[in-house]
């Protein structure tokens, strides 16, 4: 094989792999997209519950609480995740 045909075989190759690249990055763009938009159906139902949690009275139970804090938690370490994923 000649200089010229390895070229165009390298080329191609990496054509190929640019090429599978681009679909695999689409599709991952598309897997955090939708990640994140289930994520936010989480936070409107933490902020729902957080305002709950808020507006009662002092005595507001320890557990509601314990799994508000929880659950911001998870939210926060969920939109951290994501954050990590697209940087």
């Amino acid at each position: 094989m000649g200089l010229q045909e390895e070229l165009k075989t390298l080329s191609d190759k990496i054509k190929q792999y640019r090429d599978e690249a681009r679909v695999q990055l689409h599709l991952a763009r598309q897997e955090v997209k939708d990640e994140f938009d289930e994520l936010e159906e989480e936070w409107d139902r933490f902020r729902t519950r957080f305002d709950e949690v808020k507006d009662e009275a002092s005595d507001a139970s320890q557990e509601a609480r314990k799994t508000i804090k929880k659950l911001g938690e998870d939210l926060r370490s969920s939109y951290q995740n994501i954050r990590d994923k697209i940087m």
